[in-house]
């Protein structure tokens, strides 16, 4: 089987029907990578920098030769994980420009009888892309609330509803609080983000209302694009209400079966923050299960954050809206009718 070189345009196209393999190494596939993509290492971590240092000091010719001499000896090793992972023997493969190590493979694998399809320019074309995207402007409408309000809820309703929804929180596998990454899986590197951040946007309508969780520029260890947070602190705020009977009752639902000594680590991390006093209350009142007091003692902290945050913003139009007693349902069909009051969309 031949190779054939694929754009990136055709990459979109193809990858809902072909899994994708990564050639790079693997801490350059963890950095970062394309959607849904396999890794599958020509030179590993310390092959790389091999190669690398003899590129730079003796040139590109000996640097190929060089590779040659590490990966050779596991040519059938790599064919073998190749049909495991992809026995259909049809793939899309990407190294970083495009060059010595996803031609290697692709030569490899035709050889072994499969139909590849090599991404011209490799995941540095696919990185500005995304990287550029993320960097663009979008008819955003922001949904605020003071903590417990239930926006990622909200969000998630909305979206099921048909409207166009970008999970922060969801992307980024935090909740953007101390207690954000309790119960939640490793979060993907700032790049990554992006990468993630990006493949959601570009099936949007750009034209088209956009809800977005009002979010610090940091959600745990991912940061917002500059451009991307400057367009949500400009657009126009819907601002959830709810009673503190009813977001403290929230929380306890999403975080109190959580475990205590995590409850506990994320408290201590406050500990500056809320003082020594208020902290062993909280501390306290987590080892006694007692939900509504350690909740209530934190939400004096995060109201407080939370009103200085939004004498930051600079949101032009802003509509409160109190959804007590309200369903989740209930409280969707009333968020989007503050939306076509905003943007006139229906």
């Amino acid at each position: 089987m031949s190779e054939k070189l694929i754009s990136l345009e055709e990459l979109w196209k193809l990858r809902l029907i072909l899994p994708i393999v990564d050639a790079r190494s693997e801490a350059e596939f963890v950095q970062s990578h394309i959607l849904r993509a396999i890794n599958l290492p020509i030179l590993n971590n310390e092959e790389r920098k091999i190669v690398g240092t003899i590129y730079k000091e003796e040139g590109s010719e000996n640097a190929v030769l060089k590779g040659f001499e590490l990966v050779g000896p596991r040519f059938h090793e790599i064919i073998m994980e190749a049909i495991s992972l992809v026995p259909d023997k049809k793939v899309i493969i990407y190294c970083w420009r495009g060059g010595m190590r996803s031609q290697i493979l692709s030569w490899l694998l035709s050889m072994a009888g499969f139909e590849v399809f090599r991404l011209k320019g490799g995941y540095k074309v696919y990185r500005s892309y995304t990287f550029q995207l993320v960097r663009s402007s979008f008819k955003l409408l922001i949904l605020g609330g003071k903590t417990g309000t239930g926006k990622t809820v909200l969000l998630q309703h909305l979206s099921k509803m048909g409207e166009q929804v970008i999970d922060l929180e969801k992307i980024a596998n935090h909740k953007g609080s101390a207690f954000g990454g309790i119960g939640q899986g490793e979060q993907p590197s700032v790049e990554q983000f992006e990468n993630l951040l990006a493949e959601d946007l570009q099936i949007l309508n750009c034209k088209k209302a956009i809800w977005v969780e009002n979010e610090s520029r940091s959600i745990g260890l991912n940061i917002i694009p500059t451009e991307f947070f400057y367009q949500m602190q400009n657009a126009p705020l819907i601002e959830i209400e709810k009673s503190d009977e009813n977001r403290i009752a929230h929380i306890a639902a999403e975080y109190g079966y959580l475990p205590q000594n995590e409850l506990i680590d994320a408290v201590i991390k406050l500990r500056k923050r809320l003082g020594i006093q208020r902290t062993n209350e909280a501390i306290e009142a987590i080892k006694n299960q007692q939900n509504r007091e350690w909740i209530s003692n934190l939400l004096i902290y995060y109201d407080a954050t939370y009103a200085h945050g939004m004498k930051r913003q600079n949101n032009q139009q802003y509509k409160p809206i109190n959804i007590d007693g309200k369903s989740v349902a209930q409280a969707c069909k009333m968020l989007i009718r503050k939306k076509e009051e905003v943007y006139g969309e229906e």
